[in-house]
């Protein structure tokens, strides 16, 4: 396969991701398949010789549309999205194409000073006060190990690179109850240990408590321990709960504990000025991340890490050997310092894009909408007998069950199997509860009223019958 012949099969997978998403609303959400299906559809070794790529696209046609989630389904509503807005589709054809590598500034100049912009255009956007410069990851996931890593080095005075953990005294790191399961595992690439993160209570808001949190920093230096720092979150993955995040980080910064704020996916609806309040305080923190993948139309990965001051993390995760260094720029941005892998692709072409094709205005329009619609849905399910709101709108996610897991479960069995929409589950207090998040670009008021009728119709089959409330 030549340019020549890119040129025309572009062409066709054009006209192919048109269609797809023009027939989306028909498919199921969820492929209904069991493990395995897929694989045993492909050949066990690799072709010898080259194949025909009319042939390849053909059983890529009768494969894997249908094996797969749509994530840009407009009734998914599992999980968070994962949304691609056409512009940001279209920035990826343009960065496939130059394929390049933006490990430096000098190998890809306009990568690095569209990353310094965008970073900067998105500051703006979220009301984040002048001077937080900040990188673009993969994933918050990888954000937050950045700055647990650098937690880990600043507790450690920046030796615990240089001769390793042993001997260092017991590092601690405090984060809510309600984090995301990737602040564990930030703490266990780390090094630092699984005992050693310390899930603070929360209180009846389902934020950190701050007394508690300043209770545990005490015991744990009169124990000897090495507190390295505080992790807050804004929009917690399973029911969106948000961390007081000035009153904690005043009981932080008394300790002289540097925080990071993990808004993967709240923090896009901070760019309407009504929804600040859940994170009020934000600008006192030292790290913060929001992935504009999850609502913003940036297609996946897209996730941004805003730093007070970079340099800890700079001096962390920096290396620059010889065949890395600019000659003449030594001061020059190389942003494989800010953050944990060398090769880096060219994530702010995507945002320039989707800010410029939306507009800000738009995008608030979008999660203005979302957070209405899931809240309308919200309230025709609290209407249905025998099924129970557990959490409210935090934003547009919220959670119910029903008498008891096995039902709870038996029904999210049939929502999911029925196809026209695609929730999730979680655990909340010890109980199976149905999340529901509403954030698909391309979603309408009418898909997301599709919930509770879909729900309604899965509650009337036998083995899903609610029962009264206890």
């Amino acid at each position: 396969m030549d340019h020549d012949d890119l040129n025309h099969w572009s062409k066709w997978a054009a006209d192919w991701a048109r269609d797809y998403h023009a027939t989306l609303g028909e498919r199921p959400v969820r492929a209904p398949l069991v493990p395995g299906a897929v694989a045993r559809q492909l050949p066990e070794m690799a072709p010898e010789m080259p194949e025909d790529m009319a042939a390849i696209l053909a059983d890529f046609e009768r494969i894997v549309p249908g094996a797969m989630t749509h994530w840009q389904h407009p009734r998914f509503f599992a999980y968070f999205p994962a949304n691609a807005a056409p512009a940001s589709m279209l920035a990826e054809q343009l960065v496939n194409a130059m394929a390049c590598n933006a490990l430096i500034w000098q190998t890809s100049p306009a990568a690095t000073e569209m990353e310094q912009v965008m970073v900067q255009w998105l500051r703006a956007a979220l009301g984040l006060p002048e001077g937080f410069v900040g990188t673009i990851h993969d994933s918050a996931t990888n954000a937050t190990l950045s700055a647990v890593l650098t937690m880990r080095e600043v507790a450690l005075g920046h030796q615990g690179n240089i001769t390793g953990l042993a001997g260092a005294g017991r590092l601690r790191i405090y984060a809510s109850a309600q984090t995301h399961s990737s602040v564990d595992k930030a703490i266990r690439v780390a090094g630092i240990g699984q005992d050693n993160l310390v899930k603070v209570a929360t209180e009846a808001s389902l934020s950190m408590d701050p007394a508690v949190l300043d209770r545990l920093i005490r015991a744990d230096l009169a124990a000897g321990f090495v507190p390295a720092g505080v992790i807050l979150c804004t929009g917690g993955t399973s029911v969106g709960a948000c961390d007081r995040i000035a009153d904690c980080i005043a009981v932080a910064k008394a300790h002289g504990l540097p925080v990071h704020v993990d808004a993967a996916w709240a923090g896009s609806a901070m760019i309407c000025d009504e929804f600040r309040h859940l994170w009020a305080g934000v600008e006192d923190a030292d790290s913060i991340v929001f992935n504009p993948h999850k609502w913003l139309g940036a297609q996946f990965d897209c996730s941004v890490q805003f730093l007070r001051d970079p340099g800890p993390q700079v001096r962390t995760l920096g290396l620059r050997p010889s065949y890395l260094e600019t000659a003449g720029r030594e001061e020059i941005v190389n942003f494989n310092e800010w953050t944990v892998p060398l090769g880096r692709r060219f994530r702010a072409l995507k945002l320039w894009f989707v800010l410029r094709a939306h507009g800000l205005e738009g995008l608030r329009g979008m999660i203005r909408n979302h957070v209405a619609w899931a809240q309308e849905a919200c309230q025709a399910l609290q209407g249905l007998a025998g099924l129970q709101i557990v959490t409210g709108p935090a934003l547009s996610l919220f959670t119910f069950a029903l008498k008891d897991d096995a039902a709870t479960a038996a029904l999210l069995e049939r929502i999911n199997n029925d196809g026209r929409i695609y929730l999730t589950q979680t655990q909340h207090k010890g109980r199976f509860v149905i999340r529901v998040q509403v954030g698909s670009l391309a979603c309408t008021r009418d898909d997301v009223m599709m919930i509770p009728q879909v729900v309604a119709a899965m509650m009337m089959m036998p083995d899903c019958a609610a029962g009264p409330q206890g």
